[in-house]
């Protein structure tokens, strides 16, 4: 799905090829400051690296509109944006942005307990925790449907209970639907739970960087 060939971030980043493979569940593992979120942007050209190529499908990722790109590789980020209003408005809006057809009720409640959010979808979404915040723009990334995921810490705010359970209802998922996912994670339990795939960022870390 993804391969770098010599890129480079300076002071973060130096990976002479790296290949992430299609259709499994990639987790990216690292202490802080080893260079993980830079990886993850780079990816949905969110970053751009100071040498080298990144493609994708096997097409540069710089021959790619940002903005098509960024719909068929969706982030969800470990502080996600969350948009005045209830949390059906926070769950359509990505689809408004995107050009497509709204979501149906039964899809959206479908939703909410795949992520374990006992929620109406009137309620106001600024009134939610930290960790159900990170869920509700997990399940936003999932109405788009894209092709590649990239969840940057997307339990952080979780207990260990609830993280494995929808952790584990999302890998089921991903595998249904023949989805690309890639998961910075600071728990290699988590990890061992998932991935098929790993990234030890000790591997291309140049350690100076900030994740």
């Amino acid at each position: 799905m993804f391969e770098l060939k010599n890129v480079r971030v300076n002071g973060i980043l130096q990976i002479e090829q790296l290949t992430i493979p299609e259709n499994q569940f990639t987790c990216i593992l690292g202490p802080s400051g080893s260079g993980k979120s830079t990886l993850l942007r780079l990816l949905n050209d969110l970053s751009s690296p100071d040498e080298g190529e990144i493609l994708f499908k096997s097409t540069p990722v710089s021959d790619i509109d940002p903005l098509q790109l960024r719909r068929k590789v969706v982030m969800v980020s470990q502080a996600p944006v969350i948009f005045a209003g209830s949390i059906e408005d926070n769950l359509q809006i990505g689809l408004t942005f995107s050009e497509k057809e709204a979501a149906d009720v039964p899809e959206m409640e479908t939703l909410l307990k795949l992520f374990m959010l006992d929620k109406k979808l009137s309620d106001d979404a600024e009134h939610l925790s930290g960790g159900e915040k990170q869920r509700l723009s997990w399940a936003r990334a999932m109405l788009l449907d894209p092709e590649v995921f990239l969840l940057d810490e997307p339990t952080s705010a979780l207990d260990e209970e609830t993280a494995r359970t929808v952790l584990t209802r999302f890998y089921d998922y991903a595998k249904k639907n023949a989805k690309t996912v890639i998961m910075i994670t600071h728990s290699k339990e988590l990890a061992e739970l998932v991935a098929e795939n790993t990234i030890d960022m000790a591997e291309y870390s140049l350690e100076s960087g900030v994740s």
